[in-house]
């Protein structure tokens, strides 16, 4: 089992950055696929990026690919997700989550989730 917090949320102007982290329980957590969705007020959750056990395959949403960057660190146990040149439509509640041995790119393949921090994008 994997449990994970998040933390590096907040309150941002359009054009900003912004790095969350996600810090894991575990000694399993290197062997899990990880990923990134959010979910914004009165919208399904969505994928937005993901990363193979290794780190040497990543994946994006098509509306963050080239603003957005997911990373992770097996000796720490952690994934971060660095997104810059923010735009108010990225304001949502970003979920850390363990897919299993798999990348997945759906909501439905994650396993695992954490409990949410808060991104605003201010226009």
């Amino acid at each position: 089992q994997v449990q994970l917090v998040e933390s590096g949320g907040g309150l941002v102007q359009a054009g900003g950055s912004l790095r969350l982290s996600c810090a894991a329980s575990g000694r399993t957590f290197s062997s899990y696929a990880m990923g990134w969705l959010r979910q914004a007020p009165g919208k399904e959750r969505e994928f937005v990026a993901a990363i193979n056990w290794s780190g040497g395959s990543t994946y994006y949403a098509d509306s963050v690919k080239g603003r957005f960057t997911i990373s992770r660190d097996n000796a720490k146990n952690t994934v971060s997700l660095q997104m810059n040149s923010l735009k108010p439509e990225d304001t949502a509640v970003y979920y850390c989550a363990a897919s299993g041995r798999y990348v997945a790119t759906t909501s439905d393949g994650y396993r695992y989730w954490g409990q949410g921090t808060q991104v605003t994008v201010s226009s």
